[in-house]
């Protein structure tokens, strides 16, 4: 994955998640739940590094902002 941009935690609720599962479905579902419950920047799909198990994935949550059930 690419270094954390300081623009994305450079204010106080801003936060950076890289998630990490052995599936597509995993983390996209993982993402799914962040992005219920905070203002999320999403991703369309996981990335898998060569030689590494699993897949990986960075969404960015906005905490300042949680969304209403």
């Amino acid at each position: 994955m690419e270094p954390i941009n300081e623009v994305h935690v450079r204010e106080p609720g801003l936060v950076v998640v890289d998630i990490a599962a052995a599936d597509d479905a995993t983390v996209l579902a993982f993402q799914e739940a962040l992005a219920g419950r905070w203002a999320t920047a999403t991703a369309d799909r996981a990335t898998q590094d060569a030689g590494r198990p699993g897949v990986r994935l960075r969404c960015f949550l906005d905490l300042r902002q949680p969304l209403d059930s």
